[in-house]
């Protein structure tokens, strides 16, 4: 018998049983180290030119995430802060027009009451009564459990925010560190390596742009919209449709507007706003997309429209960005094939 075959296998069976566990034990903290490397990767140069002038690693990684604190908190705080103000006023418009609400329920089964045409079908006034306060009682409890789900949702963000904080200042600080380690343990060559890197970083940057320039024209056309249609602090709302649009959607804002115009009796306004909402504003997202961040990494826009897609669908919200990396890795592998190990095989 062979021992040193068979320390071997013991050797590398360890190390598979130890990174598994290893996988399962950071798996529920991916998605705070994920955007940890990637905001690390996108400041790394800018990092590089503090740290020239300070000569510190640790105080030039601060810095950085003091930067980053800047450009995610102020933000996020202005617009909660206005969020919750327009949140309670739109409130109070309801509860104060809530007999106009009804008035308006009142007259329009008087209208097809008293239509000789509609009037054939004996449609049920007190049936259709019930389901419209049926369905309004569902709305508020779905507006009450999501308000909720939000605020569970806000307290595991704030965890999930610190973690990533927290690694962040790592990967800065040692971000060098860690792809050198990483390029001398992996098989590939530094250079596929480094190629590996480079679609990394160059996908990550082109999604968060491309992302943030459609979440900026999400809310023009927002703003425009709400203007239009008379809505109270239509400016806000187009902000608050912006940061919607960048992190999980902007038809949250648009789809109930609508609605509530409509409950309102803004009937015209209401109808507006769904119609523009849903062939404009979301519409735009899925014809932009793909020509914004296709053309910064050179990537077919059938392959960003659906990697987009998929990668949202898989990951969550983080997957606007997963799904393009995960496509560009492809890619990559396949150059790399194509390359180096296709010449080879037929040239034996």
């Amino acid at each position: 018998m062979d021992f040193s075959k068979v320390r071997n296998i013991i050797f590398f069976v360890a190390l598979t049983i130890v990174s598994v566990i290893f996988f399962f034990l950071v798996k529920p903290l991916f998605y705070p180290l994920f955007w940890a490397a990637v905001i690390a990767s996108i400041f790394h140069p800018l990092y590089n030119r503090i740290r020239k002038k300070v000569k510190s690693n640790n105080f030039s990684a601060a810095i950085i995430l003091v930067i980053v604190l800047l450009l995610v908190l102020i933000p996020v705080a202005l617009m909660s802060g206005l969020l919750i103000k327009e949140s309670i006023d739109i409130y109070a418009e309801i509860g104060a027009k809530g007999g106009q609400i009804n008035l308006g329920l009142e007259n329009a089964f008087n209208l097809i009451k008293h239509n000789h045409f509609i009037g054939k079908f004996n449609i049920d006034e007190s049936f259709w009564v019930q389901k419209i306060s049926d369905i309004t009682g569902s709305l508020t409890n779905y507006i009450l459990t999501s308000l909720k789900i939000i605020t569970e949702n806000s307290v595991t963000f704030v965890v999930m925010f610190v973690i990533m904080l927290y690694a962040l200042f790592f990967f800065v600080r040692d971000g060098e560190k860690i792809m050198k380690k990483a390029m001398y343990l992996c098989p590939i060559g530094d250079k596929n390596e480094m190629t590996f890197y480079n679609k990394f970083t160059s996908t990550a940057r082109a999604t968060l742009k491309g992302t943030l320039l459609l979440g900026i024209l999400q809310g023009t056309l927002g703003g425009i919209m709400f203007y239009v249609a008379g809505v109270q602090g239509a400016l806000i709302w187009g902000i608050v449709m912006s940061a919607f649009a960048i992190l999980i959607g902007s038809y949250f804002i648009w789809l109930p507007a609508g609605i509530i115009m409509l409950m309102l009796g803004n009937v015209w306004q209401g109808i507006f706003i769904l119609a523009f909402g849903l062939t404009v504003v979301s519409t735009i997202d899925n014809i932009l997309r793909p020509v914004l961040v296709g053309k910064d990494i050179q990537m077919h826009p059938l392959l960003i429209f659906i990697s987009t897609l998929g990668g949202v669908v898989v990951f969550g919200i983080s997957g606007f960005v997963i799904g393009p990396i995960i496509t560009a890795f492809m890619i990559a592998l396949w150059k790399m094939y194509e390359n180096y190990y296709r010449t080879d095989l037929e040239n034996n």
